[in-house]
């Protein structure tokens, strides 16, 4: 473990005595509530706790930073450095468990660390109290979703995943097209990405470097099977390997197949297939064809949904392309699209806009009335879901991104284990995979269980 280090050696790094991780001074540090305050305190502002500061852990920060950023974590003080220093006064961390303990006047929690530390964190957040921002998706695992989204509920806490589409205004228009009809009724969806945009497909390097002065790589591995540090996990590189991240469904379908769930009202699938490259126990492959199949939903048919990722014989793994779309004209690397027997909807990546295709037959559409409720923004509605103690109110809480990402991961077995998954969602089984239940509930290493 790399407890020791001197934060005096961190360039531009705050000194030692100013660094209050672990000390008398830290634990002296007291900041009351804003929600025990109430409405009329002077600021009105969030105590806000951010783990993981870093690369998008620092959008994450500047989307909250309206409140009071009392605190911080990080175990890669390099990579976090620019972040860090743009809050001298808020005190600093190597391990969350200690900052989360430590900070009692803490309101609310901002997590952006790696798929693996999701659970682990926003787990013992919740069970203090506070409120969580968990960046997408809001789990390694099928289990920890459905354990973070009971918990939620039970401490009622408000609770926000980071795809942040979901706020958008292109999620709300694409609902409203396809309830007004204007593709007719939709049985299938493609949606895909351009990820992976990190090796994958690859076997656990053989050599063992140092570990950087700035990393704490026993805390950067927490709930993991130990191994050796390496820069082929950290910084980024992590989302390609089954220990630590979800690949693509992880960070890009929770985005791009987030209108395909919103839109028709879809469940958990009852059923899973996968055509992939090569997949082996260490990264995931270097591409995946995954087909979800969901049942009818009151007067709303069946539909299947395929995702398609990375790249299959050197060229990108894409849908067929869509019937309607004009000579010339290329699907964007990110997106999805609906197909009705009316007509198809296509939509670039992060739930954009929408349009029907082709954009002859979209110039003709009269558009339907705004029907559903607009976001003030996704950091500021659950920044305002906070304050007012309305977990409904953050639009993708645990209640509803929970679900959604569970029924993602089942892709996720499906193209582990090479087989098809007949998936009972109730009791989180793969009812014709028993061998499954080990990747459905993984064991945690003593000191990050959840």
């Amino acid at each position: 473990m790399n407890h020791h280090k001197n934060p005096e050696k961190i360039k531009g790094m705050v000194s030692r005595r100013k660094f209050l991780s672990g000390t008398a001074a830290a634990m002296a540090l007291t900041i009351v509530p804003a929600h025990v305050l109430g409405k009329d305190a002077p600021s009105n502002k969030l105590n806000i706790a951010c783990i993981g500061v870093g690369g998008v852990g620092a959008s994450d920060v500047k989307g909250v930073e309206s409140e009071n950023i009392v605190a911080m974590c990080d175990v890669d003080w390099h990579w976090a450095a620019k972040t860090l220093e743009r809050f001298p006064k808020a005190t600093k961390y190597w391990d969350y468990r200690k900052m989360l303990e430590k900070e009692r006047g803490v309101d609310a929690v901002v997590i952006s660390t790696p798929d693996h530390m999701h659970a682990p964190q926003a787990i013992m957040a919740m069970k203090m109290g506070r409120h969580v921002y968990v960046e997408k998706p809001i789990a390694h695992t099928i289990y920890e979703c459905r354990k973070m989204t009971e918990i939620a509920r039970e401490m009622k806490v408000v609770t926000q995943m980071g795809n942040q589409g979901r706020a958008g205004e292109g999620i709300r228009l694409t609902y409203e097209f396809i309830h007004d009809g204007a593709i007719g009724t939709v049985r299938e969806v493609h949606s895909w990405s351009n990820r992976p945009i990190w090796p994958q497909g690859i076997d656990r390097p053989k050599d063992t470097p140092k570990v950087p002065d700035t990393l704490d790589w026993d805390l950067w591995l927490g709930p993991a099977p130990y191994r050796p540090y390496h820069p082929a996990y950290v910084p980024f590189k992590w989302r390609g390997w089954w220990d630590f991240g979800c690949g693509a469904m992880g960070d890009m379908a929770v985005h791009n197949a987030d209108p395909a769930f919103f839109c028709l009202g879809l469940k958990a699938p009852y059923a899973v297939e996968a055509q992939t490259g090569p997949v082996n126990n260490e990264t995931l492959p270097e591409w995946q064809k995954i087909k979800y199949y969901f049942a009818a939903r009151g007067d709303m048919p069946p539909v299947t949904m395929t995702w398609w990722d990375g790249k299959k014989d050197g060229k990108p793994n894409m849908p067929p392309r869509p019937v309607g779309l004009e000579e010339g004209r290329k699907l964007d690397t990110n997106g999805i699209y609906f197909v009705g027997d009316k007509g198809t909807i296509l939509c670039r990546g992060w739930s954009s806009p929408p349009r029907i295709i082709p954009e002859s037959k979209m110039k003709e559409y009269q558009r339907p009335p705004k029907t559903l409720k607009r976001s003030i923004g996704h950091y500021k509605e659950w920044i305002q879901a906070c304050k007012d103690n309305k977990p409904e109110d953050a639009l993708s809480g645990f209640a509803y991104s929970g679900p959604f990402t569970e029924s993602l991961l089942v892709g996720n077995l499906a193209v582990r284990l090479g087989k098809r998954i007949e998936w009972d969602a109730k009791n989180l089984r793969a009812t014709n995979a028993p061998e499954a239940d080990i990747l459905i509930n993984k064991k945690y290493r003593v000191g990050f269980e959840i």
